[in-house]
């Protein structure tokens, strides 16, 4: 048996009631319909949210995308660069190896002339650019692995290490050719009038012949007396016949010898540059008038003076 809802409608005073019967299953129909509908706008609510928030992390996944591949492009070209400097570092060392004749047998660097890079200058912005395009796989279907970019800046550290080293050796190399210039005999150690050459003569007290181990330079005394290079003074005293003589070390084999001097304005142990006043010209020893005799050795053999005077 059906059961019935009534439901009574009052307008106003003066309109008439109006009742309704409504069953009590096609109420319960609107009450599950009404349910299931608020349900199913439910789901549908949560569904759209979380296809909206994927959507939003999409969004923001591919703006990260973008500036990775922006970064790592930046990075491609920095690399491509620093190839590029290490590769003219490494041809600038080359070409002062060849002007010092020194080899780096690790490297097999080649000794001699060196022409431009084929296909154009290696520095300029289209080279880099070119390069750094390989490195990202730009125009080549996507970019390359960062393992692979990795590898490259292991490669370049490796290779900076290694210049590194080379220059190091270079440095030294024209440290010591430095030190060789400013300690080889290039100056007249007094001026005056030479009397005497280095070589054989007729000895001025015996008329025999004898070797002359060095020059005679003659002038007043008290004519200063200079240093011809940098070096260490190690013998300052009289000395037989050289009379007071004094005895500068240059450093690799080379010692200069001053004799018959009259003064010493330097002692043993002083440091002196090329061109500082070490002595006085004198008459003293073995010797015929006032006279610089002035001796080169080099390994202890006597050269010709001469030789070292580039002025």
């Amino acid at each position: 048996m059906n059961r019935y809802f009534t439901l009574m409608v009052v307008p106003d005073r003066s309109s008439h009631v109006r009742r309704y019967r409504v069953a009590t299953n096609a109420v319960l129909a609107v009450l599950v319909t009404s349910l299931v509908f608020a349900g199913g706008l439910g789901v549908a609510s949560v569904h759209y949210g979380r296809v909206v928030g994927r959507a939003a992390e999409a969004t923001k996944l591919r703006e990260e995308n973008v500036a990775l591949k922006e970064q790592l492009q930046l990075v491609a070209e920095k690399v491509a660069s620093l190839d590029l400097q290490l590769e003219r570092v490494e041809r600038f060392d080359q070409k002062l190896r060849a002007i010092t004749s020194l080899s780096d047998p690790e490297r097999n660097l080649a000794i001699g002339p060196l022409g431009k890079p084929v296909g154009g200058d290696p520095s300029s912005p289209a080279a880099i650019a070119a390069i750094a395009g390989a490195a990202t796989g730009i125009g080549t279907g996507g970019p390359a692995p960062v393992d692979e970019l990795e590898g490259r800046l292991e490669k370049l550290v490796g290779e900076a290490t290694r210049n590194e080293r080379s220059l190091s050796e270079l440095a030294r190399y024209f440290e010591d050719q430095k030190n060789l210039l400013a300690s080889t005999p290039s100056i007249w150690p007094a001026r005056g009038w030479m009397t005497s050459e280095f070589g054989s003569r007729s000895d001025p007290y015996t008329g025999e012949s004898t070797m002359h181990r060095g020059l005679d330079i003659a002038n007043a005394v008290g004519t200063p007396i200079i240093a011809p290079a940098d070096g260490l003074v190690v013998f300052a005293s009289m000395e037989g016949g050289y009379g007071k003589a004094l005895v500068i070390d240059h450093g690799y084999g080379v010692k200069t010898r001053y004799a018959h001097l009259s003064d010493f304005h330097v002692k043993v142990g002083d440091r002196v540059r090329r061109g500082q006043k070490v002595a006085a010209l004198g008459n003293t020893g073995r010797s015929t008038g006032p006279h610089l005799h002035y001796e080169v050795r080099v390994n202890g053999i006597p050269e010709n003076p001469l030789k070292y005077v580039l002025e």
